[in-house]
């Protein structure tokens, strides 16, 4: 299986919805599968760029998706990264 670079936080929330939809599953059944009502869980969804490393972890679960930190092939300076310094 082919996996997905995210290099913005708008990108996380289209990956969990296609993970999601991929599996067959609707918002409801998310919800379910986490303990919480379909409306707290599409509001997540929707924001998932604001959300928390643990209800991150915890979708990715409830989807049978794993998280994988490794560093980029070709390395780049600060410039290219996007990385804005400022936000520290």
């Amino acid at each position: 299986m082919n996996g997905y670079a995210i290099q913005t936080p708008d990108q996380l929330k289209h990956v969990i919805v296609g993970f999601r939809k991929s599996a067959g599953l609707t918002q409801e059944d998310m919800a379910m599968r986490l303990g919480v009502a379909q409306q707290t869980y599409s509001t997540s969804e929707r924001n998932a760029a604001n959300m928390s490393v643990t209800k991150l972890l915890s979708v990715l679960h409830a989807l049978g998706v794993e998280l994988v930190l490794q560093p980029k092939s070709a390395p780049r300076s600060s410039a290219d990264s996007g990385v804005k310094t400022a936000q520290w």
